[in-house]
């Protein structure tokens, strides 16, 4: 496993100490960027109280015989979506501890829900289609981002002081597919983190109906 943890920037700005933000930015060892990861920030605090929100829709499709998005962030107590846009029968389920349910055959412009009551990792696919394979990330903080398309998520909100930072992905190199590290947020401003992770090759997907 490869990871590299670098401090590329600390940009200062106006703000309480209770407002600092948290930029990442995850790539290859080839210059990739890296979509798809989670990022969980943990402070001596704890989460604060009140209700939990990441920017929605908790929705998870499936449609060209995959699940779009492969991995879905939501906070506890959450309700998913899952439509099956395809012209073909679907059989969703999950045997994770974090979440098990089944969602028997369907067809399309269906739509079936579940909801999320334990943080956790789970694992989804389809009883029909062994290719079909996506992920839901529950947690109980909303310290916690996704990386987009190029690579970068902003945790926002955190008070001034160390944190634990967690980077979870379904293929990196890395015990339970997850490296920690430790940082320093000032008590105001931008601490921008640059990582480099090791992603194991994503499985082959056979396509066809």
């Amino acid at each position: 496993m490869r990871l590299l943890l670098s401090v590329l920037a600390a940009l200062l700005v106006t703000g309480p100490a209770w407002a600092g933000d948290l930029a990442v930015s995850l790539k290859t060892p080839s210059g990739a960027p890296v979509t798809d990861a989670v990022i969980v920030v943990e402070t001596p605090g704890g989460p604060p109280p009140g209700p939990i929100r990441f920017p929605g829709p908790y929705r998870m499709a499936q449609k060209d015989m995959q699940f779009t998005p492969f991995v879905l962030l939501i906070p506890v107590g959450a309700e998913v979506a899952f439509p099956n846009l395809d012209p073909i029968l679907h059989h969703v389920y999950s045997f994770s501890p974090a979440k098990t349910f089944e969602l028997k055959l369907y067809g399309r412009d269906e739509t079936r829900r579940v909801r999320f009551d334990k943080p956790g990792i789970i694992s989804v696919g389809c009883n029909i289609h062994d290719d079909m394979t996506a992920f839901i990330r529950v947690v109980d903080t909303p310290y916690a981002a996704k990386t987009d398309a190029l690579g970068q998520a902003v945790v926002t909100g955190l008070p001034a002081g160390p944190v634990t930072v967690r980077i979870w992905h379904p293929y990196l190199k890395a015990g339970r597919n997850e490296v920690v590290r430790q940082a320093t947020l000032p008590a105001t401003g931008v601490v921008a983190l640059g990582l480099v992770a090791d992603l194991r090759a994503t499985p082959m997907k056979h396509g066809g109906y």
